[in-house]
C-alpha cells in the first residue's frame, strides 16, 4: 500500500461519492472497503435495506452487466461477490431486525451424478447481489434432495444446473416428480450449465433457460415480479 493510499479516507466522502466509491470497490472486489462502507453508512443514519440496494446490489448490477459483455470473467465475478459478502454479514443480521424482506428466495443445487459447482456458485452469489436469499445445496442432488429442501425452505425459485450432457437429462426427472406431486405451479424453475440451451429449457418444461449468471439474476427478477404480478 502506498502512502497516497493511506491517506485515503472514506469518511471524507459525502454519501453519494462514498456509494460510488463502493460501486468502484466491489468492482474490484475490495472486501475490506466494502466492510468499511457499509458501517460508514449504517453511522450516517442509512437504513440497513438502503445500503443493500444502493451500495451493494447497485454495484453488483455494474458487475453483471460487465460479466455478461465479456469485460468481466469467471475470477473477477468472484472477488466482486466476495466482497459484497463482507457487506451483507455486516446487513444480515440488521436487516432480520427490521423484518426488511429479500426479493424472493432461491434453492440451488447441481443434478445427480454431476459434481460441477463454479458455474452454480456464480449464479447464487449474482442471486445474493441482486438481493435473493438464496440456500446452496451444494451437488450430485437427488430428486429427493430437491423436494427435501423445497419442503423445508419453501422458495419461489428452484435453479438446475448441469455441466455433463449426461447429467442435463436428470433435470427433466426431477421437473417431472414435481409434477406428480402436483407442486410444479408452486416454483420457479430456472434451468442452466454449459450444454444446455433455450430449447432444452423448453423441452422439458423448466420457465427459463439461463445464458450465464448475469442473466440468471436479471430474468429472475423479471420472473419473480410478473408472477407477483399475476397474483397480486
Amino acid at each position: 500500500m502506498t502512502d497516497e493510499d493511506d491517506d485515503f479516507d472514506l469518511n471524507e466522502l459525502d454519501d453519494a461519492e462514498l456509494v460510488e466509491q463502493m460501486h468502484d470497490d466491489l468492482y474490484d472486489g475490495l472486501k475490506d472497503e466494502i466492510v468499511e462502507g457499509t458501517e460508514i453508512l449504517l453511522e450516517r443514519g442509512w437504513s440497513a435495506d438502503r445500503v443493500l440496494n444502493d451500495s451493494l446490489v447497485g454495484g453488483m448490477q455494474i458487475v453483471g452487466v460487465d460479466f455478461r459483455d465479456g469485460i468481466l470473467f469467471v475470477p473477477e465475478v468472484l472477488l466482486a461477490a466476495n466482497a459484497m459478502k463482507g457487506g451483507m454479514e455486516v446487513l444480515r443480521p440488521l436487516l432480520a431486525e427490521t423484518g426488511a424482506k429479500p426479493i424472493g428466495k432461491m434453492v440451488i443445487g447441481t443434478v445427480k451424478g454431476d459434481i460441477h459447482d463454479i458455474g452454480k456458485n456464480l449464479v447464487g452469489m449474482m442471486m445474493e447481489g441482486a438481493g435473493f436469499e438464496v440456500i446452496d445445496i451444494g451437488i450430485n442432488n437427488s430428486v429427493d434432495e430437491y423436494i427435501e429442501a423445497l419442503e423445508q425452505h419453501q422458495p419461489d425459485i428452484l435453479g438446475l444446473s448441469a455441466l455433463l450432457t449426461t447429467t442435463m437429462p436428470y433435470m427433466k426427472v426431477v421437473i417431472e416428480e414435481l409434477v406428480k406431486r402436483n407442486i410444479r405451479q408452486q416454483y420457479i424453475v430456472m434451468v442452466g450449465g454449459a450444454p444446455l440451451n433455450e430449447e432444452f429449457g423448453q423441452a422439458i418444461g423448466a420457465d427459463a433457460y439461463c445464458r450465464d449468471a448475469a442473466e440468471a439474476a436479471d430474468l429472475a427478477t423479471r420472473l419473480i415480479d410478473e408472477r407477483r404480478g399475476l397474483h397480486a
